[in-house]
């Protein structure tokens, strides 16, 4: 499976390009988005890649950085978003933007994409409005990643053995797996409340965490 092509860009056309790897040609389809982010003809490219294999061919999606790719496999997960419709709505605009459209459940302005209609408008709404929010919050002023876009889940191991509850550990390791400090994550975890810790998932605590981390 390949997931990063590094070469020479050699062939554009609207909506693919043709990198040079050792010889060897590889065929990728880019958003709009991506696009416009390419070098010149000639110069190297480095894209991050997702390859989706049917009975009949492989084709590689090229991504120009990794917060597109991480706002795209949200999107491949709505039912009735493949692949190609995923392209389509990552070219409407920039990955931050389009994230936060869908975090604000903005139906009307994801509707304002070309191809988007309302009804996938309001599943993208419905599926991603909760981790549109937190693949925006942990994204620097820049849109890129801090760390892995996989964010908390019940699965993350604490940090350390701090004496605390254990979410607000799970949310700690989080934290730092994203790129921050571990004292930036425990002076956020110190402004969780006992009463805030009732019946709240680990997700809706990272939110709350990420909130007040400095900028």
């Amino acid at each position: 499976m390949i997931s990063r092509l590094a070469g020479t860009l050699i062939e554009r056309e609207a909506t693919r390009v043709v990198v040079d790897c050792g010889g060897v040609g590889y065929d990728v389809v880019c958003s709009q988005y991506t696009m416009a982010a390419l070098p010149a003809d000639g110069e190297r490219v480095v894209l991050h890649v997702f390859t989706q294999a049917s009975e009949n061919k492989i084709g590689l999606i090229g991504f120009a950085d990794r917060a597109e790719r991480a706002l795209f496999d949200l999107l491949i997960t709505v039912k009735n978003v493949g692949p190609s419709t995923a392209v389509a709505i990552l070219s409407g605009s920039s990955p931050r933007d389009i994230a936060t459209l869908i975090a604000r459940e903005d139906v009307a302005g994801l509707t304002r994409i070309k191809g988007v209609g309302k009804k996938t408008a309001e599943l993208l709404v419905v599926e991603l409005h909760e981790k549109c929010e937190l693949l925006v919050l942990g994204w620097n002023a820049d849109g890129s990643l801090r760390g892995t876009a996989a964010l908390a889940s019940s699965a993350i191991k604490p940090v350390k053995k701090s004496g605390r509850h254990a979410m607000l550990d799970s949310v700690a390791s989080a934290l730092v797996g994203m790129g921050w400090r571990p004292a930036e994550a425990d002076a956020a975890i110190a402004e969780i409340t006992p009463e805030q810790l009732e019946d709240a998932s680990i997700e809706t605590l990272l939110r709350q965490a990420l909130r007040s981390m400095p900028r």
